[in-house]
């Protein structure tokens, strides 16, 4: 049985009150709550084990650089990558794909080459791939979508050329929550001999990841998004790969060896983390994930597609409802406008009824020009969400209706 009382339980902040109302809390896209366990453990880690880990020869250090490493084994095991080695800890999903953009291109791409991104993509998986055009004349792609919010692949075939050097795609749209078929574009791409970056903000804390099965040669996602720290994230990459890519920082722990006149770099990972990790973070996440184990990962993710499917069903009671996203493949997300009225009003009045939904373009502007919009009002969950609280949305929207 999914004991969501239980569950709540381990998150103090969902019962605390907003404006004199029960807190309704359905911005987890944006960031989720975290659970005791992640604090406690992050805590006594300050209060017991702090110490700069690696290369350290006290007692503090070793066992604060066993925690670190072990908290690298539990992201490796939680999406299934073939070695530690190809696991960076990195500041998160934006940091990640920052690195790839900037190192990938300075080791496999010149001017005319090719990336093919997505139209949903978000920001951070836009703006780096244009700093690259801008500083070294590459080309960026996109894939367009049908009505529904689905990539449509057949489009998406037609944009590889012999120059194409990456896809870099979202594994779910943060703002419509298409899950994009991921297997396909990655044999598509491969078909082509060009590797796929995997945008996994929006699917690592839903449903279970298998870099391997997925096939794709990058993988990164963030703590925060599933109940870890903030400031803290992944990118997972084949091995073969992150041997060809220069550092994307230059500092101290990923080095080799320092002369004035040369330096030689760390094996992996450690080539990628420059200067002192977030090792209390990395623990805190590896505690999120395992807090995640606890639950299961197959039962988070049917209670989650319960929750999609009711606030789906509930919304469209509503006159003037417009929903965007309407794949048969969606997940935790729900974004709407109704009628005329603003965005930016539907989410401020319903903050005052204690309900918090995000509002605007959700870092994703090109998306909503494509839709023809300037924002949506966006719902998302969390494993710690009730049917109940999709009423409550549901009879906000409705009340604020009213007062237009």
């Amino acid at each position: 049985m999914y004991d969501i009382s239980k569950i709540r339980k381990d998150f103090p902040i969902l019962s605390r009150s907003v404006y004199g109302k029960p807190l309704v809390y359905l911005d987890n896209a944006a960031t989720t709550q975290k659970p005791l366990c992640v604090l406690d453990a992050m805590r006594d880690e300050y209060l017991n084990v702090n110490a700069n880990v690696h290369r350290g020869v006290h007692y503090l250090s070793q066992q604060a650089t066993d925690l670190h490493e072990a908290a690298r084994e539990t992201v490796r095991r939680f999406i299934n990558a073939p070695s530690a080695n190809e696991i960076v800890f990195t500041r998160g999903t934006t940091e990640s794909i920052n690195l790839v953009a900037s190192s990938f291109c300075d080791a496999f791409m010149q001017k005319g080459d090719e990336v093919i991104v997505s139209v949903m993509e978000h920001h951070s998986n836009i703006v780096p791939w244009q700093m690259q055009a801008t500083k070294k004349g590459i080309v960026v792609k996109v894939i367009p979508m049908d009505e529904k919010g689905n990539l449509i692949l057949e489009e998406a075939e037609k944009l590889f050329t012999g120059h194409t050097k990456l896809v870099s795609v979202a594994h779910v749209s943060n703002v419509l929550g298409t899950v994009n078929p991921i297997k396909q574009i990655t044999a598509m791409a491969h078909a082509h001999n060009v590797p796929v970056l995997v945008d996994g903000a929006q699917s690592a804390p839903h449903f279970k990841i298998d870099v391997q099965d997925l096939g794709c040669d990058f993988f990164v996602f963030s703590g925060h998004k599933m109940y870890g720290p903030t400031g803290i994230g992944v990118l997972y990459g084949k091995e073969e790969l992150l041997d060809k890519m220069p550092p994307y920082q230059g500092g101290g722990e990923m080095i080799e060896n320092v002369t004035f006149e040369k330096t030689t770099f760390g094996k992996l990972p450690f080539k990628f983390e420059a200067g002192t990790p977030d090792y209390i973070a990395t623990h805190g996440l590896s505690k999120a994930i395992e807090y995640i184990e606890q639950i299961g990962i197959d039962n988070i993710s049917a209670h989650e597609r319960m929750l999609t499917e009711y606030c789906m069903q509930q919304m469209k009671t509503i006159e003037d409802m417009r929903l965007f996203g309407e794949s048969e493949h969606k997940d935790a997300v729900v974004s709407f406008l109704v009628g005329n009225i603003h965005h930016l009003d539907m989410g401020t009045l319903l903050d005052r009824l204690g309900i918090a939904v995000r509002t605007g373009h959700h870092c994703a502007e090109p998306l909503m020009h494509r839709l023809g919009i300037q924002g949506t009002v966006r719902a998302s969950f969390a494993l710690y969400n009730t049917k109940e609280e999709i009423d409550a949305l549901v009879a906000g929207i409705k009340r604020v209706c009213t007062m237009f």
